[in-house]
Order: structure tokens, then C-alpha cells, then sequence
């Protein structure tokens, strides 16, 4: 983990989604980035980790990625980079909510869409923009909704 740590010392802007050391000694580690990372970023962490490890007293296997678009955002820092894209957000309690990403803070986020409501007055229904405030602690899980 040490050598993961030190090897994105020079990469400020990538940060640790996931590690995992399976029993067979492969290692995963998916990177996510305040802009944007890319294949090249990958390769060159990929290959200082690898310089610091010996294959003649381990065998191992060696996997760094980018979190891809459709896996579950994990940490708030992934949520700065995606406002105005729309999430899919599943909350604690169950409910699950599709909106924009308009705003995000250090413990909240808020989320905008557009839903048909009936009419006040009279018949028929009539669009309304509403937001919903949601705090972190609420979240179970998101994901970024890619159009195409």
C-alpha cells in the first residue's frame, strides 16, 4: 500500500478507489481523479509499483485502472467532477431518485429533475422542476447515467 501511496505523490489530482489483494496474489487498484485520468496515468503508476516489487521472490499479477463511468461513485471527492451529468442515487431507506447533479458540498448533494404533477386547478397534469437535498449519510449508492 506503501508503494501505491508514494507513487501517486506525484499525481495530485488521482486518488485510491479500490485495492484488493486476491489470494493468488493479483492486485486490483481502481484510481479516480478531481479531472480527468487516463490510460497513460494508469500505465505509469502501474509501472513505478511494479519497479518496486520483485517477481522472483512473489509472482503476482498487476491490474490499475480507471473507475469507469457506470461503477458506483464511492467517496464525495467523485461527485465534484460530475455536476451536471445526471446520477441515479438509491437512498437508505430504499427510495431511488434520477436527476442532475446541480450542487455538491462538503456533506450533501442536491439533485434537479422535472416530473408531471397534476394541474392545481382544473384537468390534466402541468411540468414542475423539483429538488431534493441529500446528504451523503443518506446515500447508499450512485452512479453517473450516461445518455447516448
Amino acid at each position: 500500500m506503501s508503494l501505491l501511496s508514494d507513487s501517486l505523490e506525484n499525481y495530485p489530482d488521482i486518488f485510491l478507489v479500490d485495492f484488493k489483494v486476491s489470494t493468488d496474489n493479483a492486485i486490483k487498484i481502481i484510481l479516480d481523479s478531481d479531472k480527468d485520468i487516463n490510460l497513460k496515468d494508469c500505465i505509469n503508476i502501474s509501472r513505478e509499483i511494479e519497479r518496486s516489487l520483485d517477481r522472483e521472490v512473489v509472482d503476482f499479477s498487476l491490474e490499475v485502472a480507471s473507475a469507469g463511468v457506470g461503477n458506483a461513485l464511492k467517496f464525495p471527492r467523485q461527485y465534484f467532477k460530475n455536476i451536471g451529468r445526471k446520477l441515479e442515487v438509491v437512498l437508505s431507506n430504499g427510495a431511488m431518485l434520477s436527476g442532475e447533479l446541480t450542487k455538491v458540498e462538503d456533506r450533501l448533494i442536491e439533485l434537479q429533475w422535472k416530473q408531471r404533477e397534476p394541474k392545481p386547478i382544473g384537468k390534466g397534469k402541468v411540468t414542475v422542476t423539483k429538488n431534493k437535498t441529500i446528504t451523503f449519510d443518506e446515500i447508499n449508492q450512485s452512479k453517473v447515467i450516461i445518455k447516448f
